[in-house]
């Protein structure tokens, strides 16, 4: 495999996707390890950290929603899952499960290698921090160690959620709009598209322990956005 190449893992058992998912990610600059199932994939990931997971669904045995959960479970390894199914309903089952992304098959060369693009940037970009860490309530986020604490208590967050939950406590006690989250954690590309908005703050909700009747720390202001509230060390607003 050569090597300085980011590695790509496909987790794919039709051999037509794998070639053209292949040829497009060598093209890209990328070297490829195939799996042909649940099992194999998981497998893959024990023995070695790739750049990137590309994660089929539709897979015999363990089906990709279960491998993407599994994943979850020791590693923060950025996922894009790839469905043939397009309905809104498998899109947000992925995400819930730890996806950071998804594609839709078919799916042209461009949009493959766009997506794994921007998911690869996002999980490398560390934005600017004015404060070395962030303190509301039994929340702190260490700007310098990318390291997130409730309650003394270490939550694991995947790339995505610590972006987005970076970028709240920047913003901490202003209204940011869902295209400005969209745009800053996401890239401008997916302006518009808010169930991976919608799905990540509610994870990232049930991670830091927010009551989604009534939450502590990131705040929906309806029609307008979301807010990450500013609460003394006692947890008083």
């Amino acid at each position: 495999m050569p090597s300085g190449k980011p590695t790509i893992l496909v987790i794919e058992d039709d051999p037509r996707v794998l070639k053209l998912e292949r040829m497009v990610l060598e093209q890209g600059g990328y070297a490829v390890q195939a799996a042909g199932s649940g099992e194999m994939g998981l497998e893959a990931m024990a023995s070695q950290t790739p750049a990137l997971v590309l994660l089929d669904i539709s897979l015999p045995g363990i089906d990709g929603f279960t491998v993407c959960q599994r994943l979850r479970e020791f590693s923060m390894v950025p996922v894009i899952v790839v469905t043939g199914k397009g309905g809104e309903a498998d899109k947000v089952k992925g995400l819930e499960a730890g996806a950071d992304d998804y594609v839709c098959k078919p799916f042209s060369q461009s949009e493959l290698l766009a997506r794994v693009k921007a998911v690869l940037r996002r999980a490398s970009l560390v934005g600017p921090t004015p404060e070395p860490a962030f303190r509301t309530g039994e929340l702190v986020v260490d700007f310098v160690r990318n390291h997130v604490t409730v309650g003394g208590r270490e939550v694991n967050l995947s790339a995505t959620e610590y972006r987005l939950l970076a970028y709240l406590a920047q913003n901490a006690g202003r209204i940011v709009t869902p295209d400005q989250v969209l745009e800053r954690v996401w890239g401008p590309e997916y302006m518009g598209e808010l169930h991976l908005l919608r799905v990540n703050v509610g994870r990232l909700r049930q991670k830091l322990g927010d009551d989604p009747r009534e939450t502590k720390y990131i705040v929906t202001r309806p029609g307008i956005g979301y807010e990450l509230a500013l609460q003394r060390s006692d947890g008083v607003a």
